[in-house]
């Protein structure tokens, strides 16, 4: 066994192939978990070069596992690929892709320089299928030479495995290439363009590990990837920090004890990271780094990007960076800790790290660090006027249920834009920046498109119970003054302690029936819906919970006697008569009021965009289009023509459906039971002039949108 740290020109500049086995796994990496975070460090790899000619910035991509293979004299090596198979293919795609650009745009030195690492020259082949050097002979091997054989500019819509994702890497790789190198016209056109290169030849570091012939590869496999446990980013980050400082003539010893901050039970727990599960620390040090760069930086590369920082933009030596370090991760465990006291008195940044954590929101910690560098000594007033405009357009988004994918980067721009901001214009810069942003994938949301969504919003169903609780804490804390001017009543709620009640059971059929189908619709539109939520000081058992409304016993006095909750006093004085469901949205519209002045937006602020998607609705079943008349009990409905013959099905008045003597109750469970497999109901079953319940459906969706937007 050999052990090198090579470059993909030590690599791959020979005639050879390297066989991936049959038996190795597809190629799976995709563009937000590998191909982006990849391309960003050849860009950071490449603009640290180009701002400084005599730089020899690197980038270290992981490891591979190579193993000879016996072939005749005179062909070409041949070398199996035993781990790594998935790194190794996407650098080949990276490498072909520019240099397809680079032949483009006539820079056909530099595109011969990559061609000569991912193809094997005419004089060493005899086929055409020979020619590229990384070989696969599994279900990608068609695709991969495909693509890697297309003449530039890559037509890739056109290419038979056009939606694979070897052509959606190479696709994507090239798109990248073009949009960094930029015009050709450009004065700094040819210095990107030999940068770039550079890079991808030999400014990319893997180490390799050689096999020969007769090692056993798959022991050394299994070794390396299922023996012992992974290193975490922040072992990887304390190895290269002690390095640097015992380098730099610092007593380590000394440093560890004092300096480093990590040591503990509260930095080493697990914790969430979207998809991901890391160490607090790793997670630190993440966001920490962000605040920083000003860059959106996945988990997956906390330690590389630490690294480069520290060797090329920190201008500082470890001796000084560490007790920095030390500094912010002392707060950031302090606000952690004073997040998670349910009885403390909190203030603006511990009260965010506290919804953020419960919402599972973590994106807004590298804000609170920015905010709290050392030096940086902004006005407390300032620092909790940023953090409420942050927490507004983070949570504004979590009401409208909108998508967070875009909101990491949107978090490193705003950072990165407003670094030097004097602190006394930060806020207002920060809220109008905030203000300015116009997709749906980050925008600011208004009042309006709040209260639109929330009005139908099956708020118990559509949030996380965590979530829900901060909502309603949120408004309890409104109720008691701490979103205005006026004097506060009392401390704020106790936080993630109190269970949530529905005011009008879910259970409501036995006290509180009524008799028409458009009746119980609405009723059960209406369960569980915003304002028909509390909270309350102890679980109300069963009985009482799904009892009646009124009587000594009944539920409204059962909370008088939990009226600790402002949020319940009010409750009990609208419902002397009873609880219904012109009362819940109501209450629903006040609720939402409160949570507006919890999170609210700058004066003028709109907060709508052309391309925002439909409001939430509440879900459709044969229930609702027996109440609108579009459908009648006792309607025979046919099954879809297939093996199973023709079927019917009969409309009950409870909106559920008979077949075969067996009551189900939907669609799609009376298909599942003819086709004996996952069925769609809604397309399987038709009415006698042929409609199907799908048709049925999108009618009653348009009867309900259609008077909102009415002249």
């Amino acid at each position: 066994m050999h052990t090198n740290v090579l470059t993909p020109l030590k690599i791959f500049n020979v005639p050879q192939h390297l066989v991936v086995p049959l038996f190795q796994r597809p190629y799976v990496w995709d563009e937000e978990n590998q191909w982006a975070p990849l391309w960003q460090d050849v860009r950071r790899t490449a603009e640290l070069r180009l701002d400084d000619p005599s730089s020899a910035a690197t980038h270290f991509l992981g490891a591979i596992v190579l193993q000879a293979q016996p072939n005749p004299t005179g062909t070409l090596q041949l070398r199996q690929v035993i781990d790594g198979q998935q790194r190794l293919t996407t650098l080949q795609l990276l490498m072909d892709a520019a240099a397809g650009v680079l032949e483009s745009l006539a820079r056909d030195k530099l595109a011969r320089r990559l061609e000569g690492l991912t193809e094997n020259s005419d004089e060493y082949v005899d086929a055409d299928e020979d020619v590229v050097k990384v070989q696969h002979t599994n279900r990608d091997r068609s695709g991969y030479h495909e693509v890697m054989r297309a003449e530039p500019p890559v037509d890739h819509a056109s290419l038979e495995h056009a939606d694979s994702l070897l052509v959606r890497a190479h696709r994507y790789f090239g798109q990248q290439v073009a949009s960094w190198l930029g015009e050709e016209t450009d004065p700094v056109f040819p210095q990107r363009a030999s940068v770039l290169t550079g890079v991808l030849t030999q400014g990319l570091q893997l180490v390799v590990i050689d096999l020969e012939a007769d090692e056993n590869s798959q022991e050394i496999f299994e070794t390396l990837n299922a023996r012992g446990t992974p290193l975490t980013a922040a072992d990887l980050v304390k190895n290269l920090v002690f390095q640097r400082l015992a380098a730099e003539g610092i007593d380590t010893r000394r440093a560890y004890e004092e300096e480093w901050p990590f040591e503990s039970s509260f930095w080493e727990r697990e914790v969430s990271a979207g998809r991901y599960l890391v160490s607090r620390s790793s997670l630190f040090l993440n966001q920490w780094l962000v605040s920083r760069l000003g860059e959106e930086i996945s988990p997956k590369q906390t330690f590389p990007r630490f690294k480069q920082f520290v060797e090329h933009s920190a201008g500082a030596s470890m001796a000084v960076l560490l007790p920095v370090l030390r500094q912010q991760a002392e707060l950031y465990e302090n606000w952690t800790r004073r997040a998670a006291d349910p009885h403390a008195d909190l203030g603006a940044v511990e009260l965010s790290v506290y919804r953020s954590q419960a919402a599972q929101l973590e994106l807004l910690k590298p804000v609170l660090i920015w905010l709290h560098e050392p030096g940086a000594e902004h006005d407390p007033a300032v620092v909790d006027r940023v953090v409420r405009a942050v927490e507004s357009w983070v949570f504004r988004r979590s009401l409208l249920r909108l998508t967070t994918a875009d909101l990491g980067r949107v978090v490193a721009d705003l950072i990165r834009t407003h670094r030097s901001v004097p602190s006394v214009e930060l806020p207002a810069r920060v809220e109008a920046f905030l203000s300015r942003l116009g997709s749906v994938s980050s925008y600011w949301p208004g009042d309006e498109a709040v209260r639109r969504a929330l009005a139908t919003e099956a708020a118990y169903r559509r949030f996380s119970r965590a979530r829900l609780r901060v909502y309603l804490e949120a408004v309890e804390d409104h109720f008691r003054g701490y979103t205005g001017t006026s004097p506060r009543s009392s401390a704020r709620v106790s936080r993630g302690k109190y269970p949530i009640e529905h005011l009008l059971p879910q259970k409501w059929e036995t006290h509180w029936d009524v008799e028409e189908p458009a009746a119980k619709l609405v009723r059960n539109e209406h369960v569980h819906r915003l304002g028909n939520l509390t909270l309350l000081t102890q679980a109300l058992n069963s009985a009482v919970s799904n009892g009646p409304w009124s009587g000594p016993k009944g539920k409204r006095a059962r909370l008088r006697d939990h009226d600790l909750f402002l949020m319940n006093r009010r409750v009990e004085d609208v419902s002397v008569d009873g609880w219904d469901e012109a009362r819940i949205d109501e209450r629903t519209a006040a609720l939402t009021e409160a949570l507006l002045a919890t999170w609210p937006v700058p004066d003028g602020h709109v907060g709508e965009v052309e391309d925002a998607p439909a409001e939430p609705t509440a879900s459709v079943g044969l229930p609702q289009l027996i109440a609108t008349g579009l459908l009648t009990p006792g309607t025979v409905l046919s099954s879809r023509a297939g093996a199973w013959g023709e079927r019917e099905a009969v409309v009950l008045d409870n909106g559920h459906l008979t077949v075969d003597g067996h009551e189900f109750g939907s669609p799609s469970a009376a298909g599942r039971h003819v086709r004996k497999g996952a069925t769609n109901g809604w397309a399987f079953w038709r009415l006698a002039d042929g409609r199907r319940l799908a048709d049925l459906r999108k009618e009653y969706q348009t009867r309900r949108v259609a008077p909102e937007h009415a002249e």
